[in-house]
C-alpha cells in the first residue's frame, strides 16, 4: 500500500514539474534526480532502511518551501510515506 501511495505522490511531483514552475536548471535537475531515486525505491518493492533518500527529500522540502510551497507539500508527503515504509 505505501508503495502505491509513493507512486501517486511521485506522479503528482512530476505533474507539478511538467507545469513548468519557475525553477532554475539546477533546481529542476535536483528534483528530477530525487524522482529517479524514489522510482528506484519503488522498483525494489522493499524498504532498504537507507535514510539518505528521506534525508535528501527533507533537504529539498527546506530548499523549496518558501519559493515553491506546492512542491514542498508534495515532497513532505513523500517523506511521510517513505517513513511509513521504514525508509
Amino acid at each position: 500500500m505505501p508503495a502505491r501511495e509513493l507512486q501517486e505522490q511521485l506522479n503528482t511531483l512530476r505533474e507539478q514539474l511538467d507545469q513548468n514552475p519557475p525553477l532554475n536548471e539546477e533546481q529542476r535537475e535536483h528534483l528530477n534526480d530525487l524522482a529517479k531515486q524514489i522510482e528506484a525505491e519503488i522498483a525494489l518493492e522493499k524498504a532498504t532502511n537507507d535514510s539518505s533518500l528521506a534525508d535528501n527529500v527533507n533537504l529539498a522540502v527546506e530548499r523549496f518551501e518558501v519559493e515553491h510551497p506546492s512542491l514542498a507539500v508534495t515532497l513532505r508527503n513523500i517523506v511521510q510515506t517513505l517513513g511509513s515504509m521504514g525508509i
